[in-house]
């Protein structure tokens, strides 16, 4: 189901008012400054107590919808905060949020510049496979450096069955969400050995996703001459 015009500026104009009063109260609350510090984050998430875990969801299902506020700065805190596990359960579920916000936003809007991102991103030949689409997003939630939030726009302008949608989204940022917790809560504990070391893997995963892209794309550019 897609919305018709009269019904998208409705729409429209109601996510606006949403949005800026979100924007509000973020900027009210110095929310920007903190997304930028961890720290800051995981001191924010412990005063409110016992709906501590759902402050970090909220803040992780903005940071995917909003394109320019970090997301691993919260997930670190979370893992300070709560642990390997609960934090990164925590993550794992803000995230999911996020991206179905994202995924169903962009289906029953289907805005036109968001179209064109999804045809970058899922070439055509692909647009009629539901095993190609699942794996797309699938390895892109495995790259760092690709955005999370940008895919799963989308993914939405795709006829991609929420439900693959859904769970190549969850297989994909699992090891992510525990890890970037896991080094929140080494950083808790003060033993820099350790968090020296989760941080040198995670650059190493970084550094391989790059090449893996780079040398796909040296292939793509050779098939096309």
């Amino acid at each position: 189901m897609r919305f018709d015009p009269p019904q998208k500026i409705l729409l429209l104009i109601f996510l606006g008012f949403v949005g800026l009063f979100i924007f509000w109260l973020l900027y009210r609350y110095n929310v920007f400054e903190k997304f930028q510090d961890g720290t800051q984050i995981r001191i924010l998430v412990e005063s409110y107590g016992a709906i501590g875990p759902f402050i970090i969801i909220l803040l992780m299902t903005i940071a995917i919808l909003v394109s320019p506020l970090p997301s691993a700065p919260i997930a670190i805190a979370a893992g300070a905060a709560y642990g390997h596990f609960w934090g990164g359960l925590y993550v794992l579920i803000g995230s999911l949020t996020g991206a179905t916000g994202a995924f169903l936003i962009a289906r029953y809007l289907g805005f036109q510049y968001v179209e064109k991102i999804a045809k970058n991103h899922f070439p055509e030949k692909f647009i009629n496979s539901q095993d190609a689409l699942t794996g797309i997003v699938l390895i892109s939630r495995l790259m760092p450096f690709l955005s999370f939030d940008i895919i799963s726009y989308a993914a939405g302008l795709t006829p991609l069955l929420l439900w693959r949608f859904l769970a190549a989204t969850i297989i994909g940022i699992l090891p992510a969400s525990f890890f970037l917790a896991h080094i929140g809560s080494e950083l808790a504990t003060t033993e820099l050995d350790r968090v020296a070391l989760a941080l040198a893997i995670l650059a190493g995963l970084t550094g391989l996703s790059f090449i893996v892209n780079f040398v796909r794309k040296k292939k793509k550019d050779q098939e096309k001459r």
